[in-house]
């Protein structure tokens, strides 16, 4: 094995796939092909079944969600999830990680995998998958590109100071841990999520129509869909599986003065 500041590839390897939303609906073949053939797979899957599932395409699949325990911080979980991984890849062998959805969306783990791999001087790549925001826009029938869509992590939109812009629609992810300082908690206080309503209310009235959504995840269930007023966020029902869609609430505003340059420069 070459030493890593050797231009020769060390022999271990990673490649993070994910797996899709939906049981066995989703799997790209390429993301199958990693998984069957790698020496070794890690996967963090939040459903049982899904991780049953897995278990049964490579011989030796190994859970990363033991390493998740209520009030231990998520910054330590995904340190442990990596150094796991990595261990087997500076062992020489072919590591494959397996991740719900999509593994570059809303997964810190397979990023700095890959990363950390790379600098070790190992080969590390990612597979596009489908993900919950691929499902959002399917379930909802929502085009971002008719009037825009903005995305925030719902407890970093809390923490800083963000520009809402309420003709487009405004989508906000982990709602379910909203306001969460210590990232330890798997669900926040309907205090927390009072400040959040709080700061919503500067841009949308407290009847807004709002959608918590959640993505199927076997063949015979249906996304979670349910419409509520935007001041009854802090009591609805949350998991760190709910996204909040927030539909537009003003229209869009033309830029007349851009629009004029554009005509004069016969635009």
């Amino acid at each position: 094995m070459s030493a890593a500041g050797d231009s020769k590839p060390l022999d271990g390897t990673l490649v993070c796939v994910g797996v899709g939303m939906t049981l066995g609906a989703h799997l790209a073949p390429r993301a199958r092909s990693h998984i069957e053939q790698a020496d070794i797979v890690f996967s963090a899957m939040s459903d049982p079944i899904v991780e049953l599932w897995v278990q049964g395409m490579n011989p030796d699949v190994r859970s990363l969600q033991p390493l998740y325990r209520e009030g231990k911080p998520r910054r330590d979980t995904y340190r442990e999830m990596v150094e796991a991984m990595m261990v087997e890849v500076r062992r020489g062998r072919r590591v494959c990680g397996a991740f719900y959805g999509h593994p570059g969306v809303f997964a810190q783990v397979p990023h700095a995998a890959v990363a950390q791999a790379r600098t070790e001087g190992y080969v590390a790549s990612m597979e596009a998958a489908v993900s919950a925001e691929d499902c959002l826009y399917a379930d909802l029938g929502i085009d971002p590109g008719a009037v825009g869509c903005q995305h925030f992590e719902a407890s970093q939109f809390m923490f800083y100071l963000r520009r809402v812009d309420p003709s487009a629609y405004l989508i906000l992810w982990q709602i379910g841990v909203a306001g969460d300082l210590t990232t330890g908690r798997l669900s926040t206080a309907a205090g927390m999520k009072g400040l959040l309503v709080e700061l919503l209310l500067a841009d949308y009235p407290p009847s807004h129509e709002v959608i918590a959504y959640e993505a199927a995840t076997l063949p015979i269930a249906s996304p979670r869909i349910e419409r509520f007023p935007l001041d009854q966020l802090p009591v609805a029902a949350l998991t760190t599986a709910t996204t909040l869609v927030i539909p537009p609430a003003a229209p869009m505003r033309r830029n007349e003065r851009i629009l004029e340059q554009l005509r004069l420069m016969g635009g």
